[in-house]
């Protein structure tokens, strides 16, 4: 059990002496989590090959599942990678500092543990204040994925953070809820055409605006299984709580319909039953029922507290109603998706 050193900062009005602790911890090779504007991130130096087995320790994490890089400058790019391109710096321009993570052929600075035994590297700029002031004190560029153990929903309030990871790393910093509340969308930079690896706030349709056409990975739908994984979350179950999650797709009615019916057959095995669902039809549900928002982008930002909060309800069987797919509605289906084992109900 480690020793955790427990920080509430305001991102309003940022404690930097605060602040300087745990940047000295990460500049020691040591573990910190922090906030970001997409998830809380779990942190060490990526440079440094101790430092980085240690976010793999302390998530229980496979040792092939490759970890973003978070730079605070955009000049710190050309130390880590190759090959950027001019589509590549036309993203940077609109999307960075922001929720958007790049994928390059990596520079030999970055050891293999980083990049999951690739020969290219994730990189991204956050725009979260905490995020940047602790990479900006720290010195060196800091991996960090999803400050979760591994496979569990990501983590987008401090007090979830302190009940999982307390005790498993170094310093943890409390900086109030994040906005987006889904990881950041991945690109890959280095295939023909660009490629989305992960989907996330930032869309397909806002990347193609400016630099065209890009593809969607196969494996985002389900329909390809994964060797190597390119970027985070690709191969491995993610974002699973305790109960069992399945999708509910089809006619809104219908879908409502069902949900109840199956609610009722799962009561009668003395099992509880929960759902997820828009606030408009809240009340139209058996069960216990969390709210997720009004439109897609409250959706995504309740997305993985609702799962978390599934869990302390001690909720046995989870049902999801089904989002659009297009837009922001990718990533929360891509989520949702991975949460269930691909179990979708269709009504």
């Amino acid at each position: 059990m480690i020793k955790t050193l427990i920080s509430n900062i305001d991102e309003l009005n940022i404690d930097k002496e605060e602040i300087k602790k745990h940047a000295d911890l990460l500049a020691k090779g040591k573990t910190v989590i922090f906030p970001t504007e997409t998830v809380y991130g779990l942190g060490a130096n990526a440079l440094d090959e101790e430092a980085v087995k240690k976010i793999y320790e302390a998530k229980g994490r496979p040792s092939d599942n490759p970890l973003i890089v978070h730079i605070y400058n955009e000049n710190e790019i050309n130390s880590l990678a190759t090959d950027i391109s001019e589509q590549a710096k036309k993203l940077m321009d609109e999307f960075w500092p922001g929720p958007l993570t790049m994928i390059f052929k990596k520079k030999d600075i970055v050891p293999q543990r980083t990049s999951g035994g690739l020969d290219t590297v994730a990189i991204r700029m956050p725009s979260h204040p905490i995020a940047r002031e602790i990479i900006r004190q720290s010195g060196v560029p800091i991996a960090a994925p999803s400050a979760n153990i591994s496979g569990r929903p990501s983590p987008t309030k401090g007090e979830h953070v302190c009940e999982e990871m307390n005790g498993r790393v170094s310093g943890i910093i409390v900086g109030g809820d994040c906005d987006f509340g889904l990881e950041s969308t991945v690109i890959d930079m280095t295939s023909e055409k660009p490629m989305i690896l992960r989907p996330g706030s930032i869309t397909k349709e806002q990347i193609e605006v400016l630099i065209g056409e890009v593809l969607i990975d196969p494996s985002i739908e389900g329909k390809a299984d994964i060797k190597k994984a390119k970027a985070p979350g690709m191969k491995y179950t993610h974002y699973s709580p305790n109960g069992d999650v399945y999708i509910v797709s089809g006619d809104e009615e219908n879908v409502i319909n069902k949900i109840n019916s199956l609610i009722e057959k799962q009561e009668a095995n003395n099992l509880k039953c929960g759902v997820i669902c828009k606030n408009k039809n809240i009340d139209k549900y058996k069960g216990q029922v969390i709210g997720l928002g009004n439109n897609l982008e409250e959706v995504g930002s309740n997305l993985f507290n609702s799962l978390i909060e599934m869990d302390k309800k001690n909720i046995d069987v989870i049902y999801s109603e089904a989002f659009s797919n297009t837009g922001v509605g990718r990533a929360i289906m891509n989520r949702l998706m991975k949460s269930a084992g691909y179990k979708v109900i269709e009504v």
